[in-house]
């Protein structure tokens, strides 16, 4: 089997992010004394994009892209995306749980501290990675390399953070108003994600319908009940006359990590930045629509 190694920035950027997972995951598990699941998700962050990026790597290295059984135009630069969103949150949640306010020995600290400069390392590399892998103006590219793709990769990622925060405590089982709110998130992520999988797997063809006009379709249904749940969140989380508390409560001060209320106003601010996401979406889908007419 041919050996096709090409020198490129693209080869180089994912060899970079490949040595700087493997630096971050390696020293976490060796030196830095992690623990509570806080620790597992950043090790599993890490260690998933270098297991991914290895792929990506021994697959074109091999020149066995036409073997794939996935859409090659499609999937690297959806890893890459994913990639560069869990190291950008392993590189955030580390230091606030393993080093602010560390009181462990100097050696430990210093395993931990290279394990956030090597997260942030890797961050960059897949950020790049997805710059230069992304479609260019008159370009012929997969549906994930174009800005909608690359945007429904952020909703699903941000919906994740969603239900991570709602769902520890649970913050949806108080009014049928909230749970409608918990409803749309779980609607559009798993609309979404079966749309990501659908280009991967390179079966938009087999749909009974066009797929431009499903996606202007979606995008719009998708803005709509994010609307309302950007508006209904807030209304009943932070408004006393429909059981929600305006104030900060004094023992979220003291609290480790983030209390109830924190987390309530989290979820108010990414179903914002969802909205948004989903906006903009929309737009760029209804472009592709009349491009293609």
């Amino acid at each position: 089997m041919p050996v096709v190694l090409k020198s490129s920035p693209l080869l180089w950027t994912r060899l970079a992010a490949l040595v700087f997972t493997c630096v971050a995951f390696s020293l976490g598990l060796h030196g830095a004394k992690l623990y509570l699941r806080t620790g597992d998700f950043c090790i599993f962050c890490w260690a998933f994009s270098f297991a991914g990026t290895l792929l990506v790597i021994l697959v074109e290295l091999f020149g066995l892209q036409t073997r794939a059984p996935v859409s090659w135009k499609n999937f690297p630069i959806t890893f890459a995306c994913y990639a560069a969103l869990l190291c950008l949150s392993a590189s955030i949640i580390f230091p606030i749980y393993f080093l602010r306010g560390s009181g462990e020995q100097s050696e430990v600290r210093d395993f931990r501290i290279v394990c956030t400069v090597f997260s942030c390392l890797a961050t960059i590399a897949y950020m790049s990675e997805v710059i230069l892998t992304k479609a260019r103006p008159g370009e012929v590219a997969g549906y994930m390399a174009t800005a909608p793709g690359l945007l429904k990769v952020l909703e699903t990622f941000v919906a994740c953070v969603i239900f991570v925060f709602i769902s520890e405590p649970v913050l949806y089982d108080r009014h049928h108003s909230v749970k409608y709110c918990m409803s749309v998130y779980c609607i559009c992520f798993i609309l979404t994600a079966v749309i990501i999988l659908l280009c991967i797997g390179e079966c938009t063809g087999f749909l009974p319908f066009p797929f431009a006009r499903f996606l202007s379709a979606y995008s719009l249904l998708a803005v709509v009940l994010y609307l309302s749940a950007t508006i209904i969140w807030p209304i009943f989380n932070f408004d006393p006359h429909n059981g929600g508390q305006k104030q900060r409560p004094y023992n979220c001060s003291s609290a480790v990590g983030l209390c109830t209320w924190d987390k309530c106003l989290a979820v108010a601010v990414l179903t914002g930045v969802n909205f948004i996401l989903y906006l903009a979406d929309l737009i760029y889908s209804t472009r592709l629509v009349f491009v293609s007419a």
